[in-house]
């Protein structure tokens, strides 16, 4: 069992025990040589048998006051190491935010406050930033599902179907369930989109249903973009990557999947100009999409942490978790560092097979795919050299002829032109 040397100068806590922990785990390992904590529940799947991470099991994880007690027993065992605690899931972000009063000063938090956090995280208000700002965004309308039992006989709707829905309080929705539960849903037709209003009521959810301008094009056509901004409120890095293909089962549907790193400085000059005119602090992850009919690229949303796909970052040459500690950390100022860092190495990274990911693609970027694989610029988080253990790496081969079942039963393959376009 992995355990963190006596010897390690601080330690990184990281709430889950998903890919994005491991991928997290991976990036402070490979910048810093340090074996990470990952606290979760069961610490199975991609963080077990690792030897870059040790497991804590927390029994009582989804119990704030339990997570509390854990965190604390952690904090006493480590004397007065540095600990940095992070997560890349929305709900944790926000509920580590919610206990920050009990858990610091012993845990370095680099998260904004509450206010600010669900200002920006909340779709509606995100969507209204960006029309007071003149920043690309889809056409959006604000449903508010307390209400449904009226709004299904008034509303009317000033966007046209197939349209988009989804949750405007992503950690409050995180909370609830009802029958055909997506993280994104498409609603076809009016009928649709009252059936599923109706069930999302019935579960109990208390917030707002964001209702989007579907914008033409496949998983291809989304674009990702990690900022982080010093504890000034300056924009300091940007990475932004070109999607390919996301993954598609419910839970996790609109992940991305499969990204080609680069460069969009238009689209970075947007966002910080987001970001600083509210006084953003730490990681935000941005959604975007291309739209083919006016050629813009439009934002979606933001959320407050290194996204789930975080690794991108990585693979374009910048790790970003080195902002975390020079400034959180070891106190830098970065006065050292590049006024604003954007990378622009060209790296292919996914977590699925090359091979799954080329039967989606039109051919120009199958052509690229083919390309940056040939040089060796392909990146998997989870295939990492340094880390191993014979059960972690059967885990990730099972993982990966999984995604392939996976994909084969979720999401066939679009039919296309002959010249490769989607059909």
């Amino acid at each position: 069992m992995t355990r963190v040397p006596d010897n390690q100068s601080f330690i990184p806590v990281l709430l889950g025990a998903d890919a994005a922990t491991y991928s997290l785990a991976r990036s402070f390992h490979e910048e810093y040589d340090v074996v990470s904590v990952a606290v979760s529940r069961l610490g199975a799947g991609p963080v077990a048998n690792s030897r870059i991470i040790e497991v804590s099991r927390c029994a009582d994880f989804d119990d704030p006051g339990g997570l509390v007690a854990h965190l604390t027993a952690l904090g006493e065992r480590f004397g007065d190491k540095p600990l940095l605690l992070l997560t890349s899931m929305d709900f944790l972000v926000r509920r580590i935010v919610q206990l920050r009063g009990q858990l610091e000063p012993r845990f370095t938090i680099p998260y904004v406050d509450l206010d600010l956090m669900e200002r920006l995280t909340q779709k509606e208000n995100f969507s209204e930033l960006c029309t007071e700002l003149g920043i690309a965004h889809p056409k959006t309308v604000v449903y508010d599902v307390p209400q449904h039992a009226s709004l299904r006989q008034t509303l009317e709707l000033d966007l046209t179907y197939p349209i988009i829905a989804k949750p405007g309080d992503t950690p409050a929705y995180h909370e609830v369930d009802f029958p055909g539960k997506q993280k994104v849903h498409t609603a076809a037709s009016r009928e649709e989109l009252d059936d599923l209003m109706q069930r999302v009521h019935d579960s109990g959810y208390p917030g707002t249903f964001i209702l989007q301008d579907m914008i033409p094009g496949l998983d291809d056509g989304m674009r990702i973009l990690t900022c982080y901004s010093d504890k000034s409120g300056t924009v300091r890095f940007a990475s932004f990557g070109h999607v390919l293909l996301e993954e598609h089962l419910p839970a996790t549907l609109g992940v991305p999947a499969a990204i080609i790193t680069g460069e969009n400085h238009q689209v970075v000059q947007e966002a910080k100009r987001l970001l600083e005119h509210v006084g953003w602090r730490g990681y935000a992850n941005f959604d975007l999409k291309y739209d083919p009919r006016d050629g813009t690229t439009k934002f979606f949303e933001l959320n407050p942490r290194l996204g789930r796909s975080n690794f991108y970052v990585t693979a374009s040459g910048h790790n970003p978790v080195r902002y975390y500690v020079e400034e959180y950390v070891e106190g830098s100022d970065l006065s050292d560092e590049p006024p604003l860092l954007e990378s622009t190495k060209e790296e292919l990274y996914t977590s699925l097979p090359v091979p799954l990911v080329l039967r989606y693609l039109p051919n120009d970027l199958r052509k690229k795919v083919i390309g940056l694989a040939a040089r060796g610029r392909v990146t998997n988080p989870l295939m990492y050299v340094r880390d191993p253990h014979p059960k972690r790496w059967a885990y990730v081969m099972a993982f990966s002829v999984n995604q392939v079942r996976k994909y084969a039963r979720v999401y066939p393959p679009p039919k296309r032109n002959a010249d490769g376009t989607a059909a």
